[in-house]
């Protein structure tokens, strides 16, 4: 499912959408942090074009800690299923190939900026969601 706020981040700013598993694999293992953007359906789930104009102001807020990237219909479902993390619109954060954190379904501004700093703190090998 598409929506012009969820496009607006492939078009306008650029981030991937991410349509097949190998695709999302060598984008979250590349060096780095990274966010995985679960929309979820825009016309079931008002919040997914919420967290879409949430995700770039966050990536602002943070300086560019991380990079984001859109996923596909197509992968969501596995995508959901391999993270763990079932509710969306999701945020799913990686460094350098591992799974550091969740923030599922939109959330308040400051509780977003408190979880992001404390996911962006958590070693690489501890896996944290919501």
């Amino acid at each position: 499912m598409s929506h012009p706020l969820i496009d607006r981040l492939t078009t306008e700013l650029g981030w991937p959408r991410l349509a097949d598993p190998a695709a999302r694999d060598a984008w979250t293992t590349a060096p780095g942090t990274h966010v995985l953007f679960i929309p979820g359906d825009p016309k079931r789930n008002l919040e997914s074009a919420d967290v879409a104009v949430i995700l770039p102001e966050l990536k602002q807020a943070f300086q560019g800690a991380f990079d984001c990237a859109v996923i596909d219909d197509a992968i969501e479902e596995a995508t959901r299923t391999e993270t763990g993390v079932y509710k969306t619109p999701s945020l799913v954060f990686f460094r350098d190939g591992r799974q550091i954190g969740a923030i599922p379904r939109v959330r308040d501004w400051a509780d977003y900026m408190g979880r992001v700093a404390q996911i962006l703190s958590a070693p690489a090998t501890a896996a944290a969601a919501e």
